[in-house]
Order: C-alpha cells, then sequence, then structure tokens
C-alpha cells in the first residue's frame, strides 16, 4: 500500500477541503450529505484533470473506427494462418498502420485507467475510516474519522458495504441503499455504453471486430459492476455514479457537437444545420421593417401611380375640350387664350 500513499493523501485532502467548505456554507459537518458531496467534489476535480485523456480517447476511438477497413483486410490477409511468423508479420503490419497514422488503440481506456488508482484508493480511505483508521491527511484526526465513520446518507452510512450490513443498526437500510446505487451505476453505465454505439458510429463500422468488442463491454462491463459492487463502500458507489453521470452528460456534448463521420448522431447535425440555414435565408429574404413594401414594390406603384395620373389628366382635357375633335391631343394654351380675350373684353 506505500504506492498508493500519495493517492491516500490526495484523495483525503480534496473530500476533508470540500467537506470544509460545506461546512462554511452552513451544511451540517456530521451529516452524511456533507461527506456525500464531498466525495461528489472529488469526482468534479478528478474529471476536470481528466478532461484531455477524454479528448484523446475520442480522437483514438474516431482513428480506429476510421482504420477499420484497413485492419479488416490485414486481418483477412492472415485469416486461418496459425503459424508464428505469420502472427507476428500480422503484428508488424497493424503497428506500422498505427504509427503511419498516429493511432494509438490504447488511448481509447485512458481515462479509465486514469482513475483506476483514484477509485482504489478512495476504496481503502472509506474502508479505513469504516475501521475506524485515518488514512491520507485523515491520519492522526480520529474526531474526524468518527464524524465520517457516523455520516449516513439515507440512514446507511457511506463507509458500509452490502456484505457488511449486519454490523451496523439497520443493515436492511444498508442493503437497500447499496442495492440502488448498484442498479443506478450499472443502468448508467449501460446507457452511457449504448448511446456511443448507437448514436455515434458509423453504420459500416457496426459489423467489424471492434463494435463487436464493444458489444460485449457493453454488457459485460454493468454485469461486472452489479456482482462486485456488493463489495464496495456506499461511499465508493456515490463515487462511480456520479462519475457515470459525468461521463454520460459529457458524451451527450461530444455526440451533439462532435459527432463521428457517417454516424446517425452526424446525420442529425446536418439536418440543424440546414434548417439553421433556411431560416437564415427566410430572414435575410423578408421586407424592411419600415411597414412598407420592398423597393421592387415600391417603384411598381409609383409607376402605377403615375400612369393613373396621367391617364386621369389626359380624360379631364378631353372633357373640358368639346371643340377637340375625337383622339386630337388638347392643347392647354389655345384652351385658355379665347378666356382670357374674353375677360380684357368685358373689362373694358
Amino acid at each position: 500500500m506505500a504506492i498508493l500513499e500519495p493517492l491516500f493523501v490526495v484523495v483525503s485532502a480534496i473530500m476533508v477541503f470540500f467537506h470544509q467548505a460545506l461546512e462554511r456554507a452552513g451544511l451540517d459537518p456530521a451529516s452524511g450529505w456533507a461527506w456525500g458531496l464531498s466525495i461528489v467534489g472529488l469526482v468534479v476535480v478528478i474529471r476536470i484533470l481528466l478532461i484531455p485523456l477524454f479528448v484523446k480517447q475520442i480522437k483514438a476511438q474516431r482513428g480506429l473506427q476510421v482504420l477499420q477497413p484497413q485492419i479488416k483486410k490485414i486481418q483477412d490477409k492472415y485469416k486461418g494462418r496459425s503459424d508464428p511468423d505469420s502472427k507476428q508479420r500480422q503484428s508488424q503490419e497493424m503497428m506500422a498502420l498505427y504509427r503511419e497514422t498516429g493511432t494509438n488503440p490504447l488511448a481509447s481506456c485512458l481515462p479509465i485507467v486514469a482513475q483506476a488508482p483514484i477509485f482504489f484508493a478512495l476504496f481503502y480511505v472509506l474502508n479505513g475510516i469504516a475501521q475506524g483508521t485515518g488514512r491520507g491527511v485523515l491520519d492522526g484526526q480520529p474526531d474526524l474519522v468518527r464524524q465520517a465513520a457516523d455520516a449516513t446518507i439515507f440512514g446507511a452510512p457511506i463507509a458500509a458495504t452490502f456484505l457488511d450490513a449486519g454490523r451496523f443498526d439497520q443493515p436492511l437500510t444498508v442493503r437497500v441503499v447499496t442495492l440502488v446505487l448498484i442498479v443506478l451505476m450499472s443502468a448508467s453505465t449501460f446507457i452511457t455504453q449504448k448511446q456511443l454505439m448507437t448514436k455515434n458510429m458509423p453504420a459500416a463500422a457496426m459489423n467489424n471486430p471492434f463494435a463487436q468488442q464493444q458489444k460485449i463491454l457493453l454488457y459485460a462491463f454493468p454485469l461486472i459492476f452489479a456482482v462486485t459492487g456488493v463489495n464496495f463502500p456506499i461511499g465508493v458507489l456515490l463515487y462511480w455514479l456520479t462519475t457515470n453521470i459525468w461521463s454520460l452528460g459529457q458524451q451527450l456534448y461530444v455526440i451533439r457537437r462532435m459527432p463521428s463521420p457517417g454516424s446517425l448522431a452526424d446525420e442529425k447535425l446536418k439536418e440543424r444545420r440546414q434548417k439553421r440555414q433556411r431560416r437564415h435565408h427566410r430572414k435575410d429574404e423578408e421586407p424592411g421593417d419600415l411597414g412598407g413594401a420592398g423597393p421592387a414594390e415600391v417603384s411598381a406603384d409609383g409607376a402605377s401611380a403615375a400612369s393613373t395620373a396621367a391617364a386621369s389628366t389626359s380624360a379631364t382635357a378631353t372633357t373640358t375640350s368639346p371643340a377637340t375633335g375625337a383622339g386630337a391631343s388638347p392643347a392647354r394654351p389655345k384652351r385658355q387664350q379665347p378666356k382670357k380675350q374674353s375677360r380684357e373684353k368685358r373689362r373694358r
């Protein structure tokens, strides 16, 4: 355990930091929610630190999906050959393919591998609390260890497990809370893996060996967690459930914003972009906000009004000049001249 001692210090220090922050915020330090939320805070810190590894995981998974046709060709090339030379040449060609494309198959497992030591460190810290022994920064703080050991969530101590429920005052409560957390943890693991396969994998990649492995893990991981979960303290189950919820939300964001090319999520992203473009085009084609018609309509209305006015003037001129023959163009100065002369005669 000396190898994990630095992790004991890190895990317990983060938990104590959040516990003290929640106490300053007004939460009862002896309550199970104060210690439970401290574990949630531990998850948030760890997952933020693992974001770069998560990005590498996404790139590695997509790289493997793109390489599946070439990988299948190499596998078909050496299919049925069991001699050591053929296996060695197949491995060499696969490694050369990974090297040329810059793909690392192990990168897809980085977040899980990186979280495993944290997971075991938290397990031993909570197990020590259940036994009254402080690990990490809790070493030498018996009052804080006792407070954490007495903290309960829904009546079940955070350091209790399903198998040792008989050691506590309410064994049935411990078993019920433990089973609920195990079911939620297994279900969240299944949903996370399921949406990755159904929404973010191209149709052409669904029948290759990589997809077959994913299908096996889809059912294997929840089953493994369900069987082994009875050995974990409630605090560890809470940690794993919280990290699964984080993974689910993070994956939903990636699938929606940056889906794999050719996947169902990629098609939906293209549809959303097309709808957005159509809305922008409709807005551009709409008339201005001045309440009138567009420029073309205004000019057309102006020409119509001008022609109407000209026709009205022509009709008026034809009616007021009886001496003018039909079809003859009126001459306004000639009509006005006789009137002026008659007026001058009247004045004289």
